[in-house]
């Protein structure tokens, strides 16, 4: 493993739902002639638009974005397959000269590139999700806790997407301490970007709004009539949980879901801000003054060292 002042250099902007980040690194990668990784784990579906906050047809056309629409939503795309990609679209971007960006609010993704966790690839076990996909969420941490108790230290036991993911691993025989082997590739200067509490609750309502009037549940239509399943959306989470519950009729009216999936998505970004503070390396900027000129001349001293 390099030193790190050997390692390539890349720029890491992180951040909870509605924060900015993807503005803020689209603003600097044009400023730089940087291109775009994109470190969300939902925005790498083809379809999954306004529930994700993907970038639109003309931010891609002015900075070149990697690593959207790159799956079939109807299928899983793991954290190996981000790690293996991310890498690839990384080098690439390197090889030619330009600055790299790494921008999203997933924490393993970014944890997994920057931190360049030693992944193995299991593949998905059809007949073991068979028997417990149907499984309530207690139960699936229950069985982990008793089977494989060292992973239920390190899985969200409230996640049975998580939960159903960690006992298909333990069960493939691989050790939890390869999750804790990493071998970083990279030289990362991370930028974590936040508001007050109250703005960002603010924002996330504002920006719930916008993507319903947008056509949010007609998206979400359209990726039913695709054969994405009512049970994927529950996987998705979030916006495709809640307006599939919606058009299922499982909620009394489009605001009383709207209310339930801000106050969601609040949590969520709370427990994103959890994640990403865990991080010693982040240089937090506070959004309701950045100074963007300051981290342009932050950004060129550190790619040019």
């Amino acid at each position: 493993m390099a030193p790190e002042a050997a390692r390539p250099r890349i720029v890491v902007i992180s951040g909870t739902n509605a924060s900015g980040k993807s503005r803020l690194a689209l603003d600097l990668a044009a400023r730089l002639g940087g291109e775009i990784v994109s470190a969300d784990s939902r925005q790498v579906y083809t379809g999954l638009d306004l529930g994700t906050g993907k970038v639109t047809p003309e931010e891609q056309a002015r900075v070149p974005h990697h690593l959207l629409d790159v799956a079939d939503p109807r299928e899983r795309y793991t954290l190996f397959d981000y790690q293996r990609d991310a890498y690839a679209a990384l080098d690439d971007i390197l090889a030619r000269g330009k600055v790299p960006f790494m921008a999203g609010g997933t924490g393993l993704y970014v944890n997994a590139v920057v931190d360049g966790y030693a992944l193995v690839d299991v593949p998905v076990d059809p007949d073991l999700r068979a028997e417990i996909e149907p499984l309530a969420p207690e139960v699936l941490a229950a069985r982990l806790e008793r089977d494989h108790p060292e992973y239920a230290a390190i899985t969200d036991l409230n996640n049975p997407r998580r939960l159903v993911r960690a006992i298909e691993v333990a069960s493939a025989g691989v050790s939890v301490d390869d999750f804790h082997t990493k071998r970083p590739r990279y030289s990362a200067l991370h930028f974590g970007v936040t508001w007050p509490r109250e703005v960002l609750a603010d924002r996330i309502e504002e920006r719930l709004d916008r993507r319903l009037a947008d056509g949010m549940v007609e998206e979400v239509e359209a990726l039913l009539a695709s054969g994405v399943t009512h049970e994927r959306m529950l996987e998705l989470g979030l916006e495709y949980r809640s307006v599939s519950e919606y058009l299922r009729g499982e909620w009394p009216s489009l605001d009383a879901m709207k209310a339930e999936l801000a106050m969601q998505i609040r949590r969520y970004a709370k427990r994103q801000m959890t994640w990403f503070r865990k991080r010693t390396d982040i240089e937090w900027m506070d959004m309701s003054a950045p100074d963007v000129d300051a981290l342009e001349a932050r950004i060129r001293a550190f790619t040019a060292a």
